[in-house]
């Protein structure tokens, strides 16, 4: 494919498709049922039809029985850990391979037209982010995401998390199923704000932050503390009448969903004149600028709380004013905190 009748090129070789970002048309008023019809199939196909579907699966074929749950025990502890690892290494090893390894789409809609397995920094272990990124993933991000998975699974057998029945009540958890990534989305902008805050960036956001150029095994390469977050968004199954396939599924938004933001390409090519749209250029503009698009936009938190950057050149413009606007401010706070120290 033709990446140029998408989008440009920058003289840094830098690709942004040509129309810019918007919010989709849900949280608009007055309503566009019309518009609505129009986007609503790109919410389920093909991501959250595909983590739906790994749910699914895992529940009915990779899951213990509900007895077996009852009670916490090492054998299916690590059986899940296992499968998650493997499902983790071979999800975003396939992305890693293809695209970054055989690079079977060269740089085509590739935003940053570097590969990071091409560079060497200090920042990152091994002065390579491919091996930082796989470890952190594998390493922490995958038990951390298997803790949750075990207590939210034995909290359900146990009764502790309320769940509902898939027979009597279907339109209930029918609209769950449809509601978690919005979930998964508002939990994801409150931590993402908060590990911004100048402390926790410097001590547990910044290792995420290492990859300005982020690639599939980027997207689980976080400090432990961030893991514990990011997960954490599971935890609404406690306080909701849902099912443990709907844990999953949040989980599986989380876990397999933040490749589709850390991907680098905007579409990838499934044959010579199809493309699969990733969606990522938000996350890639957050990446790169660090204090834009703390959401993916599903919700318009970020054009309500005034971070929105839509890849544009008055994007651009927004984003520089505000940085401006905050510059003065610290330095307000900074002389009035030394004239009081006269």
């Amino acid at each position: 494919m033709d990446d140029q009748q998408y989008g440009t090129r920058d003289k840094r070789g830098h690709w942004k498709p040509n129309e810019p970002l918007t919010n989709p048309p849900v949280f608009v008023f007055p309503p566009k049922p019309l518009a609505f019809l129009k986007w609503l199939p790109s919410y389920f196909l093909p991501w959250n039809v595909i983590f739906m579907a790994s749910a699914l699966a895992f529940w009915y074929y990779l899951t213990p029985d509900t007895e077996t749950l009852k009670t916490l025990a090492p054998g299916w502890i690590l059986a899940i850990f296992a499968r998650n690892a493997v499902a983790v290494f071979l999800f975003y090893g396939a992305f890693e391979l293809l695209l970054y390894i055989k690079r079977r789409q060269a740089n085509r809609f590739k935003y940053n037209p570097v590969f990071p397995g091409d560079t060497k920094s200090d920042v990152f272990w091994f002065k390579s982010q491919n091996i930082d990124n796989m470890l952190r993933s594998l390493g922490s991000g995958v038990p951390i995401w298997t803790a949750f998975e075990v207590g939210m699974l034995w909290a359900f057998a146990n009764g502790y998390a309320p769940m509902a029945d898939v027979m009597t009540n279907p339109l209930w958890l029918a609209a769950i199923m449809l509601l978690t990534p919005a979930f998964h989305e508002f939990h994801f902008y409150l931590v993402h704000r908060a590990i911004h805050a100048p402390v926790l960036y410097k001590y547990v956001h910044s290792v995420h932050h290492n990859s300005v150029n982020p690639s599939p095994w980027s997207s689980l390469s976080m400090h432990p503390v961030e893991h514990l977050l990011y997960f954490s968004g599971v935890l609404v199954h406690l306080f909701i009448h849902s099912h443990p396939v709907l844990a999953l599924y949040h989980l599986h938004l989380a876990g397999f969903g933040a490749v589709v933001g850390h991907v680098g390409f905007d579409k990838i090519e499934a044959g010579a004149e199809s493309a699969v749209d990733t969606h990522s250029f938000a996350h890639y503009l957050h990446h790169k600028y660090f204090e834009v698009n703390y959401a993916d936009g599903l919700i318009p938190l970020d054009r309500w709380f005034g971070t929105w950057h839509d890849g544009t050149r008055a994007g651009d413009t927004a984003m520089n004013e505000r940085w401006q606007k905050k510059m003065q401010r610290m330095n307000a706070r900074k002389a009035s905190r030394e004239g009081e120290n006269v």
